[in-house]
C-alpha cells in the first residue's frame, strides 16, 4: 500500500464548530460509525462500524505507517478522530498525512469538498443531502413526543437514512479521489507540507496551563469579591451592592443621580464628590465590578 484516501462519519455530543476537533473527540459519547476508504486508487471499500464491522488490519497498520501517504479533505480531522479510535497516547504523527484541502488551497481554490468539487467541473460532486443526514445521525436530537424523547438518531431509527448516508460517505472520497487526479500536475511543494506537519504538531501539543495557578486566582478572586461585598453591605446596608439598580437607589438617596455605574461615570463622579463616605463606596463598587 503506497496511498490511503479516507474520509470519516461521526458522533459527539460536543459542537465542533464551537469547540474544535480536540474537545469534539475527547467527548465520553464520541464514536465513529462510518470509515470509508480506497487503497491506491481502488474503488472504495465502507466500513460500518455501528453494524459490528471491523476494519481491515493492513487499514490500521497503514495509519501510523509514515512510508504510507494518507489522504483526506481536512485531514486534521480524521487524524485526530482516528487518534482517538485506536486509543493512542497523543496523536497519530502527521507526516504521512496529505491533506486535499490545503493543496486546494495553494491553488486558490475553495476550501470545502463541495466548493473545490464544484469549481473543478468533476462528474462526481459531493451529495448535497448530505448536510440533512449530518444533521439527523451526527448530533444530538431534541427529544419528542413523536420521537418517543430520545436524544440521539440510530441506523435502526431510519434505515433509508442510513443507507443513504453511507452512500454519502463513500462519494465524499470518490470526490476527493478525483480532485487528486484534477490537481495531479500541480503538486504541493515538500516544504510547504514540512510547514503543514509542524502546524498539525503544534495544535497537537496544544498551550501548557498552570492549573494550580488558575484555580489560585479564581478562589482569590472569590475571596475577594467577598470581603469588598460584605463592606459594601456594612457601608450601605444594601443587600446586593453589585446590583446596579440597588446602587443607583442608594447613591440618589445621597444626592447623586447617575444612569451608569460604568469605570467612566465612575471614575467622573469620583472628581465630583468630596465625601470621603461616598468616594470609598464608590472605589469598592469599581474593584467589585471589574472582570
Amino acid at each position: 500500500m503506497k496511498h490511503l484516501s479516507l474520509d470519516l462519519e461521526t458522533y459527539s455530543s460536543v459542537n465542533i464548530s464551537k469547540c474544535g476537533v480536540y474537545k469534539y473527540s475527547e467527548s465520553p459519547d464520541f464514536e465513529i460509525m462510518l470509515f470509508a476508504y480506497s487503497v491506491d486508487g481502488n474503488p472504495v471499500e465502507l466500513v460500518d462500524f455501528t453494524n459490528g464491522e471491523r476494519l481491515p488490519q493492513e487499514v490500521i497498520e497503514a495509519l501510523s505507517d509514515e512510508t504510507v501517504i494518507k489522504h483526506a479533505f481536512n485531514a486534521n480531522f480524521e487524524r485526530v478522530c482516528l487518534s482517538r479510535f485506536l486509543g493512542i497516547d497523543g496523536f497519530l504523527n502527521p507526516r504521512g498525512w496529505h491533506c486535499t484541502m490545503i493543496w486546494a488551497a495553494t491553488l486558490g481554490l475553495p476550501l470545502s469538498l463541495a466548493g473545490v468539487g464544484a469549481a473543478l467541473g468533476l462528474d462526481k460532486q459531493k451529495l448535497s443531502e448530505g448536510k440533512d443526514l449530518i444533521r439527523y445521525f451526527c448530533v444530538p436530537c431534541n427529544p419528542t413526543k413523536a420521537n418517543g424523547g430520545r436524544v440521539r438518531n440510530l441506523p435502526n431509527h431510519a434505515p433509508d437514512k442510513w443507507s443513504a448516508f453511507k452512500d454519502y460517505n463513500i462519494r465524499d472520497v470518490d470526490v476527493e479521489m478525483a480532485i487528486q487526479r484534477k490537481l495531479s500536475k500541480f503538486p504541493v511543494p515538500q516544504e510547504t507540507w514540512e510547514e503543514y506537519w509542524m502546524d498539525q504538531e503544534i495544535n497537537d501539543r496544544g498551550i501548557k496551563i498552570d492549573m494550580t495557578l488558575a484555580d489560585a486566582a479564581v478562589h482569590m478572586d472569590e475571596l475577594s469579591k467577598n470581603e469588598i461585598n460584605k463592606k459594601l453591605q456594612e457601608l450601605t446596608g444594601l443587600e446586593n451592592p453589585n446590583s446596579v439598580l440597588q446602587m443607583r437607589c442608594w447613591l440618589s438617596k445621597h444626592g447623586i443621580e447617575v444612569e451608569s455605574l460604568g469605570k467612566t461615570a465612575v471614575a467622573e463622579l469620583l472628581g465630583l464628590t468630596n465625601d470621603e463616605s461616598l468616594k470609598e463606596v464608590l472605589l469598592l463598587r469599581q474593584q467589585l465590578a471589574k472582570s
